[in-house]
């Protein structure tokens, strides 16, 4: 086994008909732009209930049709959010968390260890977690914060701390593949190729993206010189 493979990230998905939420952080291929995706899938009726709605450096998911919304916990939040030079990326209300101790000067570390999987047995799915820092040279760390059994006993929390590689990603998603219960996600994060392009990025990740189970992709290439960024956002309701 080759540990230091790097995927196309269109292969790693194609066949796998429900990946759940996931997060993409890396580098561009010509070293110059930081780069995050971030996309929602859902089974349910009120899963798939939801669009993405960007709100200044911020995105937010919101309701499509607010008259078939049964819970919005679990499912609305803001998965991404600047705080001061660094850019949060998470699948819940985590985002708030790491937002609040960030400001207050506290690390990712520590906003996460007062944070579990979510309350929703059997699946017990995992928070997953990232953090852009653009504080001197750009770094990124990701999370996961899994049920350490069956019965959702414990929390298991673990970070990975990356130096960024030119054309390289980390992807990271909540679950391995459909079920019931859902298998959580295992490993560590996947090492994925990263294009210059950003339309060709957001065209393999859409595209190869379960065509029932897909719902919203946000994709963001900030200039590592200038701190510009240029993004692609897709809702599949419209």
């Amino acid at each position: 086994m080759n540990i230091y493979k790097v995927s196309d990230i269109g292969e790693l998905i194609k066949d796998n008909s429900y990946v759940g939420r996931g997060i993409v952080v890396g580098k561009s291929e010509d070293g110059t732009k930081a780069v995050f995706a971030y996309f929602i899938m859902g089974r349910s009726e009120n899963s798939r209930n939801r669009v993405f709605v960007e709100k200044g450096d911020e995105v937010i998911i919101y309701p499509f049709d607010e008259s078939k919304v049964e819970d919005t916990s679990l499912i609305i939040y803001s998965p991404v959010r600047s705080a001061g030079k660094s850019v949060i990326v998470t699948n819940g209300d985590q985002t708030d968390t790491v937002y609040d101790y960030l400001t207050a000067g506290k690390s990712f570390e520590e906003a996460l260890s007062t944070r579990c999987f979510e309350p929703d047995a059997p699946n017990f799915t995992p928070r997953i977690s990232a953090v852009l820092d653009f504080n001197g040279e750009y770094t990124y760390k990701m999370s996961i914060l899994k049920s350490a059994d069956e019965k959702g006993s414990a929390c298991n929390r673990y970070t990975f701390n990356y130096s960024p590689l030119a054309g390289v990603g980390h992807f990271i998603h909540t679950y391995n593949c459909d079920g019931n219960p859902i298998p959580t996600f295992t490993g560590e994060p996947e090492r994925v190729k990263i294009p210059n392009d950003i339309q060709a990025f957001t065209d393999t990740l859409w595209n190869n993206l379960n065509e029932n189970n897909k719902i919203s992709l946000y994709v963001r290439y900030t200039d590592l010189n200038t701190g510009a960024y240029e993004k692609r956002m897709i809702n599949k309701n419209k």
